[in-house]
């Protein structure tokens, strides 16, 4: 290890991944131990988790001493699994998260902490619709439509001028989450939206870059109508959180409430503007 470089904290939240992230653990660690020379650390946030991940998990604690975990066993959904991780930003220089099921390969991992490090953005962010991008075993069809559909969504309401939000695999510097922590509101899979929004209005410089995504089968988000109309209800609420208007929707706050518990997703969290 050198001391010049920056430390660095891997947070993969997991939902019921008892089948998958043994190995995916396992290659992040071993990868990072012999190609990063910087100190590195990995945990896991398990949501909700109805079966054996946690006991997967410990396992694997048990051989690599760079692997710890959060444990939260009532549901709070992938976005409030990274909002508790990214509590602890201030344990290293740069914080980043991947998905549980591997489809981002460590090395192309590493490639975005790598840009961070050197300086390249505040956020460095992977993505799979830029050109230069490597797809192997892309997406089902209906979910390449509903990922394109949500993104002409997020860019009429947000302008970011990102081509892809959603790509589970971004870098950022310390300093930057701890500047937009109290900002982050959604708990559900919308919960990329909220950070790339809040990092670009506070002024830090959010930067994507193609990447390698290999598609894993057995995906627990269903991008059925109940899920898309979810992600639909908070995208118009961060954006209405961000206009003049929001204070005086508060009396419609209860339906809102009412709606999230019915299409079964994770509410928002309350801030101070509440």
């Amino acid at each position: 290890m050198t001391a010049t470089a920056p430390s660095l904290l891997l947070l993969i939240p997991a939902y019921n991944e008892e089948h998958r992230i043994g190995p995916v653990l396992a290659a992040y660690a071993e990868y990072f131990y012999h190609h990063y020379p910087g100190r590195g650390r990995i945990i896991v946030v398990l949501n909700g988790c109805q079966d054996n991940t946690l006991g997967i998990v410990r396992a694997a604690e048990q051989q690599y001493l760079s692997i710890s975990h959060l444990d939260f066993p009532a549901p709070i959904g992938k976005g409030g699994a990274l909002i508790e991780g990214l509590k602890l930003a201030p344990l290293a220089d740069l914080v980043g998260y991947v998905d549980a099921d591997g489809a981002t390969p460590p090395e192309a991992f590493l490639d975005l902490v790598t840009r961070c490090a050197a300086g390249e953005g505040d956020a460095i962010i992977g993505s799979r619709w830029l050109p230069g991008s490597q797809i192997s075993h892309a997406q089902p069809q209906k979910r390449r439509f509903a990922s394109r559909l949500f993104h002409l969504f997020v860019e009429g309401l947000f302008w970011m001028g990102i081509a892809d939000t959603q790509c589970g695999a971004k870098v950022i510097r310390r300093s930057a989450i701890e500047a937009v922590h109290g900002q982050l509101r959604l708990a559900d899979l919308a919960f990329d939206v909220n950070l790339l929004f809040s990092l670009k209005r506070a002024g830090f410089k959010v930067k994507e870059v193609p990447t390698v995504w290999r598609d894993q089968t057995g995906s627990h988000v269903v991008f059925d109508f109940r899920t898309s109309l979810n992600m639909l209800l908070s995208l118009v609420r961060l954006r209405l959180l961000y206009s003049p208007f929001y204070r005086w929707l508060k009396p419609l706050r209860p339906l809102e409430t009412w709606l999230y518990v019915k299409l079964r997703a994770p509410p928002p969290l309350r801030g101070k503007d509440h």
